[in-house]
């Protein structure tokens, strides 16, 4: 019997541990909606101008073929780069198992998501990771960093900047966010976030995808492990 309640109380823990971590994906998700929308069409609106300049051109009575077949091919160019944002933009969202990605590049993706969106805000994102080629977990790194940024800022009385670096410590990279106040003038908020992530949330993702999480006031450590740990 005694067995049997241990058995029940455990299963408890694991459902209510999975279900943070689901509300956590989900809320963060929900935070980089605005960020993802932008990076979907930020290579379609070009389309649309090009598209109309070469429609003009195509209704002079002698149009200059030349230009009309460099506007096709800045069209393809393009069109190619919103399909491969599109897909990225899934991938974010369904994830692919066990994906690595270098660790320079992994931070250099999440920053680019994120700039605009922070910059609106009043902080700028400073990304001092360098040449870093470890190769980690990409779900892992997408979930733990943006969260870990949104976190430390949404608790930011003024505009700071969110300075993001590494070092290699046995067998794991170790990613320091920092936030350093630089007293501006406060950002435009713009579009109302869908809630606030609350830190037990973060640390919950973070211990699902494995990875090492501390916070010391306004800097947050991220461990991650290496691949080839």
């Amino acid at each position: 019997m005694q067995e049997q309640q241990q058995d029940k109380s455990g299963s408890a823990g694991d459902w209510v541990r999975d279900r943070t971590v689901e509300a956590a994906r989900y809320a963060l998700l929900r935070r980089l909606a605005y960020a993802m929308r932008h990076h979907m069409v930020v290579h379609l609106q070009p389309i649309g101008m090009i598209t109309e300049v070469m429609e003009r051109r195509l209704r002079q009575p002698s149009p200059d073929l030349a230009q009309v077949h460099d506007s096709m091919s800045r069209i393809n160019g393009f069109s190619r780069a919103a399909v491969q944002s599109c897909l990225d933009v899934v991938s974010w969202m369904a994830p692919e198992d066990g994906a690595l990605i270098a660790l320079d590049a992994g931070v250099a993706e999440c920053v680019g998501m994120l700039r605009s969106n922070f910059n609106f805000r009043g902080f700028t994102l400073k990304d001092e990771i360098g040449g870093a080629a470890v190769e980690v977990s990409r779900a892992g790194l997408r979930n733990v960093l943006p969260a870990s940024m949104l976190a430390l800022t949404d608790g930011a009385a003024s505009p700071a900047d969110v300075v993001i670096s590494a070092r290699l410590e046995a067998g794991q990279a170790v990613l320091t966010i920092a936030l350093r106040p630089t007293g501006g003038a406060a950002g435009f908020d713009g579009d109302k976030p869908y809630r606030r992530l609350d830190w037990h949330e973060v640390q919950a993702l973070a211990q699902a995808d494995g990875l090492g999480l501390e916070r010391d006031g306004q800097q947050v450590r991220v461990r991650v492990p290496s691949a080839a740990a």
